[in-house]
């Protein structure tokens, strides 16, 4: 799940890079073509202006004129006859154009591949004229670079995050392999506790044949654990069972360690065998998680209550008990790893039971209702066997 998880926000990270990025050219582009178009114009503008004071009188007023060629101070400009011989140049550094004859001849080679040049004559009726060719403002160059700036900010972005969530994903693992571990001497716990009590009745008592039999079954409950836990990380073997007698023995097993005053209701079902494809020791696993839960959430009286159904070839079990509920701000975090509301305990337990029902099993579990003081009620739901529809 978290794998999956890990693997999700990858491809989304990686989804929304490409849209920004995408979007960023796409509007560079635009941003580029609209500034180019402006440019061009004020070029147009600044060679009538040349051209207007060309052909101007001694008493014409220039002003206007002058004003448009000292406002134009950020576009290169190089001006050539109608044979391209270079005439004069604007807005290029002169010192470089002076001291390398070829530098403005390179200049107006990329000019003449960037752009068309600009051409005004020199009169009305002559067939002399100027071409003006120019190259890109600083802002027009800014707005073409951009994008790249904008891809290296999105990686670098990118990376970043990817870090912090492979930390997250590592520190997750951590405390799961973590939790693994002491649930396992958790559940370990209970049976050789009941061992070590048992030896010291042997010690004074010998010759009572039930007590080799209570201890058989503690030693049967280890291996049970045992072939619990190896089955946690591979695919199991399921196989059809009767989901009626599984659940029967399950109850049973928690009903003998449950507190006297807590009820435990289960009828199992009347129309015969209800199959399903299960593994057995992991899906009785789980339903002992779910009956111990309740347990500890009525905290010694109370109902507990197994109902089974098969419609449709949908097999339904619903575990309800009558305990202090969950909370509405917890209902969304009971299945996650390391939650609960437990002095006691490592948060795994539904944890690894959803796993069970939904990865291995191919069902559902969920909690199907919870209130405040009156109790939860979890469901699971399962396919039924081919060999029972």
């Amino acid at each position: 799940m978290m794998l999956r998880t890990w693997m999700n926000w990858r491809t989304l990270l990686a989804l929304v890079a490409m849209l920004i990025v995408i979007a960023t050219i796409f509007y560079s582009r635009y941003l580029s073509g609209k500034i180019a178009a402006e440019e061009r114009d004020k070029v147009q503008a600044w060679a009538t202006a040349q051209q207007f004071i060309a052909r101007s009188g001694p008493e014409q007023d220039l002003s206007l004129a002058v004003s448009i060629m000292g406002g134009q101070d950020d576009i290169p400009v190089i001006e050539t006859n109608e044979r391209d011989s270079i005439t004069n140049f604007h807005n290029i550094d002169p010192g470089n154009a002076a001291s390398s004859p070829d530098h403005l001849r390179k200049r107006l080679a990329e000019f003449k591949s960037r752009n068309e040049p600009i051409i005004t004559y020199l009169k009305a009726d002559s067939t002399q004229y100027n071409k003006y060719y120019y190259g890109d403002s600083r802002l027009l160059r800014e707005i073409t670079f951009y994008p790249l700036v904008q891809l290296l900010i999105v990686t670098l972005f990118i990376l970043v995050t990817l870090a912090a969530l492979a930390a997250r994903h590592r520190s997750a693992q951590n405390q799961l392999w973590a939790g693994m571990a002491k649930e396992t001497a958790h559940q370990l716990g209970t049976p050789l506790s009941a061992l070590e009590g048992w030896l010291e009745i042997l010690r004074d008592n010998p010759m009572e044949p039930s007590m080799l039999q209570e201890m058989e079954k503690d030693v049967r409950r280890l291996k049970l654990v045992s072939d619990r836990f190896s089955k946690i990380g591979s695919q199991p073997k399921l196989e059809p069972h009767d989901i009626t007698e599984t659940l029967a023995t399950t109850v049973d097993y928690v009903k003998k360690r449950a507190p006297k005053r807590v009820e435990f209701i289960y009828e199992g079902s009347a129309g015969g065998p209800i199959m399903a494809d299960i593994s057995p020791p992991l899906f009785e696993w789980v339903v002992e998680n779910i009956l111990k839960n309740g347990l500890d959430a009525m905290e010694g009286r109370g109902q507990i209550r197994v109902d089974l159904k098969k419609q449709n070839g949908q097999i339904t079990i619903d575990l309800s008990d009558t305990g202090k509920g969950i909370s509405p701000a917890n209902l969304s975090r009971v299945f996650k790893a390391g939650f609960t509301t437990k002095k006691r305990g490592w948060g795994l337990g539904l944890t690894l039971s959803k796993r069970i029902i939904e990865q291995y099993h191919g069902g559902s579990l969920f909690v199907r209702h919870s209130e405040a003081g009156k109790g939860t009620t979890f469901r699971i739901i399962l396919k039924a066997s081919a060999a029972n529809l």
